[in-house]
């Protein structure tokens, strides 16, 4: 069962129940998708089950009526279900609150009747009429009612079949009997009853001697069993679906009517027959059931024949009671077979495969009886002609041509243009859904591989490739599967090498892979270090005010300038400006299907205004068929993979930028040199974190997980295979790089914004100190060359000297302007050491106990003299000792200063 299923019947369960709150659904799939034990169905298990349930149930009676009749219409599940709810008896609590929970809902129900009734007086009778007189009349009424009743019940369901054969076959209309093949009952070959055609006077049989009696009644038989009612024998009118009852008059001899009543099952089996017959043989009821129907047909021309032979016996007045008894022997078995399959096929609602099963099942619990299983056998290869027909087009060609939804393969109307524009659209996985009640059962095992090979050969086909299979065999049913097992497998194989070599060869896969990761993954150096220079100060305006063909013609400038000219596939590379930024985006998916869902769809995208670095990302022209593969939802972890490295890289370059400021800014003669000391040190340890953080990523989780794909695409054998090393990938490299994990990358979002603030205050102050000074020179020079300033110049350099220290002010950072530019730094290497102290105690607990030992690395990178081990350990003990009771504590020497982590400048 798929996560999706599980995760339907999950909330439909809790629905039914009326639980609301809680911890919701997720709880339970992921117990249910841990504890999964295959059960395997045995009579000797499902027997048992069944009478434990009869021995738990009040209405046991009830519990095996009601068994009887879902296994009668072949039910799937039927033991696995009866299964669990015999482990549910043994259960106390959960029965506990099954019953309270029936309380409830019974109440419930009781008070919305109770609510929507009115209520109404019935007119009192003007006179009582007598058992017997109301019994006549509703016999009367009956024999006048039935069939017109039967008759609109069936319309009814026809009518739901065309409907619903119509809606899928939107652009032709199924044909239809015209309405007086219904209108006429004479044409059905069954009983009329009620219908008073008959004007023959009969003789009371009671009056005739004993052997005029059993001619009479031989003659009656005989019309009888070919559905016309006799003088002595009459049919009963129908209610519903149940068997045809007869009357036999009560002046007939005993011994007679005994031998009467032993022939009359074959006439009611008979009258079943024909009435399915005439049923199934409407359009509406499917290819399969037409076939079934015509297969009948034959055996009861066979069976008509026999009835003919017997009249010509009679007549010739060499056929008696018993004699009539004796050749009816064999027909009688045969008959009533065909009777209980049309029964089961009625009462199951049978079409197409759910037939197929019922017949195939039928033919298996016939093993000991050779004549049953020869008709069951015929039967059911007679019935899977048109169904194997559709099978043999699918998987040899790829087509679906199922009029009547009788296939197990279902085909949905699904474009093949939105796998590039919707994220949630699932072409591959929906286009083509297999439909469990037209599995066969003989199929079941194969259902995976059916579906799968006719995708495989629809895809080369909409790509205008003619694609026949050359190892196309007929398929033959037999109880013996391994036929039909090795053409399936056959068809299989031809089809996924072919549309693995078509993808592969043709649509060159692996090439479009590697120009994917060139640009997405950061493959190409020499290109970014063009295009961030190029795009640096574009990118840092709003995202309002950003102009996309201004950035789409700098892409094209950097992508000719560098290496990836040579790239063929260059020109797919697209500029996109998201509208979130990459942590709400990430926070987004991450909140699918949780309680924090809604909050984050209705918090306002625009509450923050981004910037160009925020909000850009790279987006990749996939064609069909390639886009079968690398779909919306795979670009999209690209992006989040590109967003994710590209703003390392961007807070990278600004660290870089302030140590070339700071290299600049020791030039100057500075009164407190000291405080630059703490900047120099925080901003090498800030670049060291970021630097090996992207080592880590590009060199330890994608180039190893992007060769291991490699080797898994050259050993692939269908197009399922790469798909799932795809997704694989993507997959594995998102949860290598901290993205999926909300608590990490919360943390990570923390320490590069403290990062990106500190090379902002660091330039600004480096900018302040460049103006101030640059001031002071022209203010010297000009007094120096040109005699003192006038009182214009004078008023013109305050202004200047004014409106840069008001610049200064709206940028520099409040703690700056509050206190001194050390307690500034304090600050920034205070939180930076808080959050990456944070950021590594996680890592150590995800490390060990989710058995990421991926990201046991990235400790040892960031922590390699065991600087931030000593303050880890230290916390913990403060900690510990906060936790703990105050209890005095004997003073001991003084701790050895903690080393610090600087490299040279």
């Amino acid at each position: 069962m798929s996560e999706f299923r599980i995760h339907h019947d999950v909330n439909e369960l809790l629905s039914l129940l009326r639980v609301h709150g809680g911890d919701g659904a997720e709880v339970y799939i992921d117990l249910l998708q841990k504890n999964r034990n295959p059960y395997v169905t045995t009579t000797v298990s499902a027997h048992s089950a069944k009478v434990k349930i009869a021995e738990f149930s009040r209405t046991p009676e009830d519990f095996l009526k009601k068994y009887d009749e879902l296994k009668s219409k072949n039910t799937r599940n039927l033991d696995p279900l009866v299964y669990l709810l015999s482990k549910l008896t043994e259960d106390k609590e959960t029965l506990q609150y099954l019953q309270q929970n029936a309380r409830e809902r019974a109440e419930l129900a009781a008070m919305a009747t109770a609510s929507s009734t009115t209520s109404f007086s019935a007119p009192a009778a003007a006179s009582r009429i007598s058992m017997q007189e109301l019994e006549e009349l509703r016999k009367q009424l009956g024999s006048v009612t039935t069939g017109s009743t039967l008759q609109q019940s069936l319309e009814l369901t026809r009518k739901m079949l065309r409907d619903k054969q119509n809606k899928k076959n939107s652009g032709q209309r199924l044909p239809i009997f015209p309405a007086w093949v219904y209108d006429r009952p004479t044409l059905v070959g069954d009983f009329l009853t009620g219908s008073g055609l008959s004007t023959d006077t009969a003789v009371p049989i009671g009056s005739l001697p004993l052997a005029s009696q059993e001619s009479a009644v031989v003659e009656d038989l005989l019309y009888v069993l070919v559905g016309v009612d006799g003088r002595y024998i009459t049919a009963q009118p129908l209610t519903g679906r149940q068997s045809r009852t007869f009357l036999v008059d009560p002046n007939l001899d005993l011994s007679i009517r005994e031998l009467v009543n032993r022939i009359l099952p074959v006439a009611a089996s008979y009258s079943t027959v024909t009435r399915f017959i005439e049923e199934k043989s409407s359009f509406e009821y499917g290819q399969v059931n037409h076939a079934l129907a015509a297969a009948m047909r034959t055996l009861v021309k066979e069976y008509l024949i026999l009835v003919t032979q017997l009249e010509q016996l009679q007549r010739q007045g060499l056929l008696s009671l018993q004699k009539l008894w004796f050749y009816v022997q064999p027909a009688m078995r045969t008959v009533d077979i065909l009777a209980s399959l049309a029964t089961s096929v009625d009462k199951g609602e049978c079409v197409g495969g759910s037939t197929l099963s019922l017949l195939h099942d039928r033919s298996f619990n016939y093993t000991g009886d050779s004549q049953a299983q020869e008709l069951c056998l015929y039967l059911t290869k007679a019935a899977s002609v048109p169904y194997f027909e559709i099978l043999e087009k699918w998987i040899y060609r790829g087509i679906i041509n199922d009029p009547y939804s009788e296939f197990m393969v279902e085909e949905h109307e699904l474009r093949k243009e939105k796998i590039q524009e919707d994220y949630n659209d699932r072409y591959w996985d929906q286009r083509y859904t297999v439909v469990q009640r037209q599995i066969p059962s003989f199929l079941q095992k194969m259902a995976g591989k059916v579906l799968s090979t006719g995708k495989y050969l629809n895809v080369v086909r909409e790509c205008r490739h003619d694609v026949t299979c050359p190892v196309a065999k007929e398929i033959i049913y037999t109880l013996k599967e391994r036929a039909y097992v090795e053409q399936i497998e056959k068809a299989f194989n031809y089809a996924s090498k072919v549309l693995l070599d078509f993808l592969m060869e043709e649509q060159d896969f692996v090439a479009h892979l590697r120009s994917i990761k060139r640009y997405f993954l950061m493959d190409q150096g020499d290109f970014f270090v063009h295009f961030m220079d190029l795009t640096e100060e574009e990118l840092k305006k709003p995202v309002d005010d950003i102009t996309p063909t201004r950035l789409e013609a700098l892409l094209e400038l950097a992508l000719r300038m560098s290496t990836a000219n040579t790239d063929p596939f260059k020109d797919d590379l697209k500029i996109d400006l998201m509208p979130h930024d990459l942590i709400t985006q990430l926070l987004r998916v991450l909140a699918i299907e949780t309680k924090q869902e809604k909050a984050m769809v209705q918090t306002d995208p625009t509450e923050l205004s981004l910037s160009g670095l925020e909000a850009f990302s790279f987006d990749y022209v996939v064609k069909w068929p390639l886009s079968l593969i690398i779909n919306r939802k795979a670009l999209t972890r690209y992006q989040m993979l590109f967003r994710h490295m590209f703003y390392c890289k961007h807070v990278e370059r600004q660290l870089c930028s302030v140590w070339i400021s700071n290299k600049a800014a020791k030039q100057h003669a500075l009164h407190s040199a000291k405080w630059f000391a703490g900047a120099f040190t925080l901003r090498q340890r800030m670049l060291n974190f970021v630097q090996n953080i992207q080592y880590y990523m590009m060199f330890e989780v994608m180039e190893p997980t992007w060769h291991v794909l490699e080797k898994n695409l050259k050993s692939a054998s269908n197009i399922d295979d790469v798909l799932g090393h795809h997704t694989s990938f993507l997959d594995n490299c998102l949860k290598d790089c901290m993205l999926t994990n909300p608590e990490l990358l919360k943390v990570f979002s923390k320490l590069m914004s403290v990062c990106v603030m500190f090379t902002n205050c660091m330039q600004r102050f480096t900018q302040s100190m460049k103006l101030d000074d640059e001031l002071g020179r022209l203010t010297l020079e000009h007094g120096t060359m040109l005699g003192p300033p006038t009182e214009a110049e004078r008023v013109e350099e305050r202004t200047r000297k004014e409106l840069a220290r008001k610049h200064l002010a709206e940028h520099v950072d409040t703690p700056q302007l509050a206190s001194s530019f050390e307690a500034t730094i304090s600050k920034f290497d205070k939180n930076f050491s808080a959050h990456l102290l944070d950021l590594l105690a996680r890592l150590s607990i995800y490390s060990t106990s989710d058995c990421e030992h991926g990201m046991a690395s990235v400790i040892s990178r960031l922590d390699f003299n065991g600087f931030y081990t000593e303050r880890l350990e230290r916390l913990s003990a403060e900690r510990s000792q906060k936790a703990a009771p105050q209890v005095p504590i004997p003073r001991g020497p003084p701790a050895p200063a903690p080393r610090v982590a600087v490299t040279a400048q």
